[in-house]
């Protein structure tokens, strides 16, 4: 990303942050930001299913990466669930500054958008 929408995110985003083990957000509840991960580790997960003790891992993610842009996309609620595994800091996009920033660059659109394919997909196959 260029320096400029570098900026211009800047301005929209607030620094959380979480200790170990803090739960971001559920599966099922509502989509209200974009999570990037400026520090820390979280670990996206499926609740566990009927019968089972243990959640199904979709990812563990890292600093740099970003997460809860399917449920924005979609518009749909959260696909999977959300917790620090380690202390983390978290900066939050909003439903409404990401939407924006969306419509406004169409290479920030473009590469959010083929990353959330893969994850769709994935998300499929670990189903």
């Amino acid at each position: 990303l260029d320096e400029n929408l570098h900026k211009e995110i800047i301005k929209h985003i607030v620094l959380m942050y979480y200790p170990a083990g803090y739960q971001i957000f559920k599966e099922g509840e509502a989509g209200d930001a974009l999570y990037l991960i400026h520090k820390g580790k979280i670990r996206v997960y499926h609740e566990p299913k009927e019968g089972s003790l243990l959640p199904d891992e979709v990812a563990e993610l890292n600093d740099g990466e970003f997460f809860g842009e399917i449920s924005l996309i979609s518009d749909i609620p959260h696909t999977a669930a959300a917790r620090t595994m380690s202390e983390s800091e978290v900066f939050v996009l909003s439903k409404e500054n990401f939407h924006t920033l969306m419509a406004n660059n169409s290479a920030l659109a473009n590469k959010v958008s083929s990353i959330v394919v893969e994850r769709l997909e994935s998300n499929d196959k670990n189903k």
